[in-house]
């Protein structure tokens, strides 16, 4: 079955405008109108920390010094400390799980098999690693995912890196990993322009997920005027 959706492609949008995004998507979503809202976006240089915590033993500078370089929000997604800026694709895929199945282990292994695809399309041979979440790159993940699902629908996403400042990550041990890294696309030799980038993500979610995707703008959601596609 084909599922009906709908792709909001924004530029730099800040974190907290972000998340109002999402939950005016989620609003729409459940309310039966869409199976599912793909919102891609960057944002600004910040660090979010998940409901999985380890606030102390993950930030690797004193506090002071990690906020002159970034903002830092506690939020609702699965998982520990992360990284988000310019040069990161963040995917935020409000789907209804009811339309699809209600699984939020298949729909994390479908979000790792979408960005495993794209990767493909560059040459570049990525793939899972045991008992880490994500994607991966040798022992370097260049995309983290952190969900959170309220009444079957999900929220928050994925963040994959393409030509992002890698140097944040030194800050923090990302995602609570001590023992691997982080890569991007560009690090890997890959130099695409982000928005292509953003145009094939959206064809791998539209294979992976079985749905097609009619493209928006925020007018359709009514929200934050002075966030610009």
């Amino acid at each position: 079955m084909l599922r009906k959706g709908e792709v909001l492609k924004l530029g730099i949008v800040p974190y907290m405008e972000g998340k109002e995004i999402q939950l005016k998507a989620f609003e729409r979503v459940k309310k039966g109108e869409t199976d599912g809202i793909l919102i891609l976006l960057q944002h600004p240089p910040v660090y979010t920390i998940g409901v999985s915590g380890g606030f102390d033993e993950n930030i690797l500078v004193p506090l002071e010094e990690l906020m002159k370089k970034a903002e830092l929000y506690k939020v609702e997604r699965g998982g520990k400390i992360t990284f988000h800026g310019p040069g990161q694709i963040v995917a935020y895929p409000i789907f209804n799980l009811a339309k699809w199945q209600k699984d939020v282990h298949l729909f994390a292994y479908k979000l790792e098999e979408t960005i495993i695809k794209l990767l493909e399309e560059y040459g570049i041979k990525a793939g899972r690693k045991p008992k880490y979440t994500g994607v991966w790159v040798g022992d370097e993940k260049i995309c983290a995912i952190g969900i959170a699902v309220r009444r079957w629908i999900t929220w928050h996403g994925i963040a994959f890196n393409v030509n992002t400042d890698l140097s944040y990550f030194g800050l923090i041990n990302a995602c609570g990993i001590t023992e691997f890294g982080v890569t991007s696309m560009q690090k890997l030799g890959i130099n695409e322009d982000i928005e292509k980038v953003k145009e094939k993500m959206v064809d791998k979610f539209s294979e992976v997920f079985g749905i097609h995707f009619n493209e928006i703008t925020l007018d359709r959601l009514a929200v934050i005027d002075n966030a610009k596609a």
